[in-house]
């Protein structure tokens, strides 16, 4: 703690955030390094777009376990052998598939990312998609699909997203019934279509030079078939759907809501994330955690973000509550989303999301496994370095004005809600 220092004027001014990003191009892939050899650590994400968005409709799923079939063995080892190979070098080799992405990472010693490099590779382009190992992981996504649809969390997330994008691959969520009518053979369909040498984002992070890049690129894509994944389709607005109650006998209610978002290349894009901030994603500092926890006990916890889908720009949240306090938890929802609407953050408010903002930065790029993630994550928003670099003064140069002119676009059209319990009174 600063001595004497009493409020956040008291504090010396931050240090322009900074962080060298060297952008190169190999076999067709653009990839961002940021090169440190401080530690010898390295490491390596990747992804395609498409992920789920590929998966055939009632086949939902169908990726996600094509992705976890990958480090169940491959080339000439099977699955214990593979999992012994990667804790003997002590590396991690991970796969991973979203709505509209599936993705990679590797993360190692300087010495021992010969043999990471090695094992993604195998597992990429020589999978055994073994039988055994199948009926496994099947039996597993099965009983977590079954889970999911038990709880009124689950239940609530897969109708909000069914009643967002009816007939989009963006509202289908794998179930039991999907995962069990996956076809052995496809999952090799799968892999192909969307594994491809060309068309995907890397990020790499750590003690890895240029050169050495460049070689890592050509080894772990070198094997894949030529080309690109297929487009993903156009994903329309957000439907405007109302409010809808999805019964499941339980104690509590979860209450999803949403409304479409600014796209990334808005200008109010950042405006409307200090917006959300000060609303429903500050902790105990957001006015819907005040009002709706601290002031009335209707919860233990309700946020709101912003997220980006297909491209899109999506503003979700959530929350709990007890069946019978479910009506006037939603009536608060729905009146501090108006205020904001309506009035736009105070002085007070804005000061403190634009530092939070500003202050987290540096912490989303502390070590080598975030800083992987975090360009990656930029490159599939189509962001640049340059970007990134004028943050913290965009953010900053925020005036109530233009945070007020964002959030009136909150009210530009109702809230979409999901209720899954036995709320009454809705």
């Amino acid at each position: 703690m600063i001595p004497n220092a009493t409020s956040l004027a008291d504090l010396p001014p931050r240090a322009p955030f900074a962080i060298p990003i060297t952008i190169i191009r190999e076999a067709g892939i653009t990839a961002w390094l940021v090169e440190d050899q401080s530690v010898p650590v390295v490491s390596i994400n990747w992804a395609w777009p498409g992920g789920s968005a590929f998966d055939p409709e009632g086949f939902e799923g169908e990726m996600a376990m094509a992705a976890a079939m990958l480090t169940e063995g491959a080339g000439d080892m099977d699955n214990i052998a593979f999992a012994d190979a990667a804790r003997d070098a002590g590396v991690s080799v991970s796969f991973g598939v979203g709505r509209d992405s599936s993705s990679g990472s590797l993360r190692a010693l300087k010495e021992a990312l010969p043999e990471a490099l090695r094992l993604a590779r195998l597992a990429m382009s020589e999978p055994r998609l073994e039988a055994s190992a199948l009926d496994r992981l099947r039996a597993r996504a099965i009983v977590g699909a079954r889970q999911a649809l038990e709880t009124p969390r689950g239940i609530a997330s897969r109708a909000f997203w069914a009643a967002s994008y009816p007939g989009h691959p963006a509202g289908r969520s794998a179930s039991p019934e999907s995962f069990a009518a996956i076809p052995a053979a496809s999952l090799v369909d799968a892999l192909t279509r969307q594994f491809r040498r060309e068309g995907l984002w890397l990020a790499a992070a750590g003690a890895i030079t240029e050169a050495e890049l460049r070689a890592t690129i050509r080894e772990l894509f070198g094997t894949l078939p030529r080309g690109t994944p297929p487009a993903l389709p156009w994903l329309p607005p957000l439907a405007q759907f109302g409010r809808l109650v999805v019964e499941k006998a339980a104690p509590q209610s979860a209450v999803q809501f949403g409304q479409d978002g600014p796209l990334p290349t808005d200008p109010m894009w950042e405006a409307t994330q200090v917006a959300l901030r000060v609303l429903g994603g500050g902790g105990f500092s957001s006015r819907l955690m005040r009002l709706i926890r601290e002031e009335r006990g209707l919860t233990y916890g309700i946020s709101a973000g912003m997220d980006v889908l297909f491209g899109r720009g999506i503003v979700v949240g959530q929350a709990s509550t007890d069946n019978r306090n479910a009506g006037e938890m939603l009536a608060l929802l729905q009146q501090s989303w108006a205020a904001m609407a309506n009035d736009g953050p105070t002085d007070e408010e804005l000061s403190e999301a634009v530092d939070f903002l500003n202050g987290s930065l540096p912490l989303s790029f502390s070590d080598s496994r975030r800083i992987a993630g975090g360009l990656l994550s930029l490159m599939q928003n189509n962001r640049t370095p340059e970007w990134l670099a004028g943050r913290p003064a965009r953010l900053s140069a925020l005036t109530r004005a233009d945070v007020a002119a964002a959030a009136r676009r909150f009210g530009r059209s109702p809230l979409s809600v999901v209720v899954a319990g036995q709320p009454i009174g809705l």
